[in-house]
């Protein structure tokens, strides 16, 4: 279970699980600073000016960087992996997205969607609509954000302002969605803030919703034994003390660690889709990213990346 979390708990921006849209969107503005990125998020930094997320904001600040490096090595090897990996999964699912345009589908969903900037940085088809479904203050936010800097989507957006634990198909069909047209999922930084219930339920609920040729796309929700979530809060914790910085929130406070939840790829099998998982750690390595002295302890703290078709 989560220490922070409950079955009813909202968030905006700035407080509880929002506050891990802005650490990923500040990991796709570090990204598209480097000098030959995997990806290039032009409104990241907009979407994260001024935004207080203490030691995470090392990812995009080299001098606080340096300082933590010189502090706490193991530290700044888990900031600079958590970069390089967001860097790899936004890539990873960029590619997705790309390829499911290409070959014809022009109905996307994009769940618990936060700060994810694809309807205004990516090419999509004149024909194509965009849902994001998330909290109703963050994609305020992030739309009231973008519009005052003249940033404009790309494609047809649509926002479905409803938490994913209440009735969402309902909200996603009131705006236009129809479950008899292929669509394209997509459940990217989503399933470890999910109590396993939820997490079930929501696969369920997707499988009712897609039309053969449908596909899904999701990022599974890494293991951590509680043993590594403490190590890793008191870690944290120091390393804030020691540059003098406020660490609000602990991210792995929010997280769901139901071990009952179901294996990703092996319900969609069961269920009506073809599916195969890719480990982040081998597209990591893959792409040249990964790096040697991050403290983490066996595979299971590595995400899968699973993609799926409907049959």
């Amino acid at each position: 279970m989560s220490t922070l979390r409950t079955h009813d708990d909202t968030w905006d921006i700035t407080a509880g699980v929002g506050i891990t849209a802005i650490v990923v969107a500040a990991a796709r503005a570090a990204e598209t600073d480097q000098p030959d990125p995997l990806i290039r998020d032009p409104y990241a930094r907009l979407l994260t000016a001024n935004a207080a997320i203490g030691l995470w904001n090392a990812m995009r600040d080299e001098s606080m960087f340096t300082k933590l490096q010189s502090a706490d090595p193991a530290t700044s090897a888990v900031i600079d992996y958590v970069r390089r990996y967001q860097a790899v999964r936004t890539h990873f699912f960029d590619s997705y997205f790309a390829d499911l345009v290409n070959s014809g589908v022009r109905q996307v969903v994009i769940l618990a969607s936060g700060l994810d900037s694809r309807a205004y940085r990516l090419d999509w088809p004149a024909e194509c609509t965009v849902y994001e479904i998330d909290q109703p203050q963050v994609l305020d936010y992030k739309s009231a954000t973008l519009a005052a800097h003249g940033v404009k989507p790309t494609v047809d957006r649509r926002e479905v302002p409803i938490d994913l634990r209440h009735d969402w198909p309902a909200a996603l069909r009131d705006e236009g969605f129809s479950a008899t047209t292929p669509t394209a999922w997509l459940a990217e930084g989503l399933l470890i803030y999910l109590p396993a219930d939820v997490h079930d339920r929501l696969f369920e609920q997707i499988t009712e919703l897609s039309s053969p040729g449908s596909r899904i796309a999701v990022e599974t929700a890494a293991s951590y034994s509680g043993e590594r979530r403490a190590q890793l809060r008191e870690r944290f914790r120091k390393a804030a003390d020691e540059l003098a910085l406020e660490q609000r929130v602990y991210l792995q406070d929010l997280m769901y660690h139901d071990q009952d939840r179901a294996i990703v790829v092996d319900w969609l099998n069961a269920h009506g889709w073809r599916a195969r998982a890719q480990c982040s750690l081998d597209e990591m390595r893959r792409l040249g990213r990964w790096i040697d002295g991050v403290p983490i302890a066996n595979k299971d703290e590595f995400a899968d990346f699973v993609t799926a078709e409907r049959r």
